[in-house]
């Protein structure tokens, strides 16, 4: 049988807590114990990344007021990483330099093939709560996520489509060739729409800062097709909805992950109503830790909590218990900030989490174990600014 060097670092915390009187440091005091969370402030990305801070931001104060980690406060220490790689770069740099246990972020799965290693490279466990790209938790031992990879949720969204529509046949693709996740999503769409026996139309490619989508639209729009497909970001591909429908066309239009995201509304407007969009999270899940995340999202932003924010909330839940069951065994105030990195990161990959996404395990490599995913559709109000995710699947 074959283990990986996370197997062995639970033989590190068996050997730490029988050797725990040679091997302490010096106590530490009872300050909080901080977690970075390097995410988009800025850029076009932040219509994603806002949800990532306010998802992470109700968790700590959700577990604080709980008691944190054994009595002790948790402090998130939030870096902007705007939209490119280097922003989550120099984040990364300043988190790890800060001595944070660990890091939820980046935003972007472009991003974290980026930042990733320097992580890796530091010691320093990840949780990434929106990178769904292909080869993510394969960057190395300390990287983990709470995000389904695009190869399980995607083809959901086609399966819907073909309930709303069965007499679908001919398909054109959009994506962002600029971004990894888009790729990588790209990739799994056009798998399944061949699959399915499908007519998959001439692939058309744009860049995540392009506005004008004219040139893609009539490539494809003689043709014909029935169903549309779109893997970007909320603000390209909100204004490529939008265009699309200007320009004529008719049929169901189903927006990748990037497009996950209420933010993604006032972009397309009226046009966005009928976007079908497959769905790791629901608010509507009836489960205690997801009431609970849902009261207190609605209670500050007025609206239902979107995939993004409950991601973040779920990644911070699992550093917080991960380090409670840590703390269990061995005082977090005996340990370095090294030990406890390297502790954290096994106690992470070996437990069970309750979280608004429901049960999540992970595999020893770090790749997400998750049950249940949906599919939701657009309902935009007669205002044609406001609308809701309403699940179909």
């Amino acid at each position: 049988m074959r283990f990986s060097r996370k197997f062995f670092l639970l033989v590190l915390v068996l050997t730490l807590a029988a050797l725990v009187g040679l091997q302490l440091t010096t106590a530490q005091d009872q300050a909080p114990i901080q977690i970075g969370v390097a995410v988009a402030q800025t850029s076009n990305v932040a219509l994603l990344g806002q949800e990532q801070v306010i998802g992470a931001q109700i968790a700590e104060a959700f577990f604080n007021e709980r008691g944190g980690v054994n009595g002790r406060p948790i402090q998130l220490v939030l870096q902007d990483t705007a939209g490119d790689e280097a922003g989550a770069i120099n984040a990364f740099q300043t988190l790890i330099s800060a001595n944070v246990v660990g890091i939820l972020g980046p935003t972007l799965s472009q991003q974290a093939f980026s930042a990733d290693p320097l992580a890796e490279q530091a010691g320093v466990p990840v949780l990434a709560p929106s990178n769904t790209a292909k080869g993510i938790p394969e960057i190395g031992e300390f990287i983990a996520r709470v995000s389904a990879p695009v190869a399980v949720v995607a083809p959901n969204a086609v399966a819907a489509a073909l309930d709303i529509n069965p007499d679908i046949k001919t398909v054109a693709v959009f994506y962002a060739q600029n971004d990894a996740f888009a790729t990588s999503e790209t990739g799994t769409f056009q798998e399944t729409v061949t699959a399915r026996g499908l007519t998959l139309l001439p692939v058309q490619t744009f860049q995540t800062t392009d506005t004008d989508f004219s040139a893609q639209i009539t490539n494809v729009l003689p043709s014909n097709p029935e169903l549309v497909i779109i893997s970007g970001l909320a603000a390209d591909g909100g204004n490529l909805v939008k265009q699309l429908r200007e320009l004529g066309y008719t049929g169901l239009i189903i927006g990748g992950n990037g497009l996950n995201t209420s933010n993604v509304f006032p972009v397309c407007q009226a046009l966005c109503d009928g976007i079908i969009i497959a769905q790791a999270y629901s608010y509507q899940a009836d489960t205690e830790i997801n009431r609970a995340f849902v009261e207190a999202y609605t209670a500050g932003q007025g609206k239902n909590p979107p995939q993004f924010s409950a991601q973040a909330f779920a990644g911070i839940q699992v550093f917080v218990e991960a380090l409670t069951r840590l703390d269990n065994v061995i005082p977090l105030e005996t340990l370095d900030v090294a030990q406890t990195r390297a502790l954290l990161n096994a106690f992470i990959l070996t437990g069970r989490y309750d979280t608004p996404l429901g049960t999540l395990t992970f595999t020893r490599d770090g790749e997400i174990i998750q049950a249940q995913f949906y599919v939701a559709q657009i309902d935009m109000a007669d205002d044609g600014q406001t609308g809701q995710f309403v699940f179909i699947r």
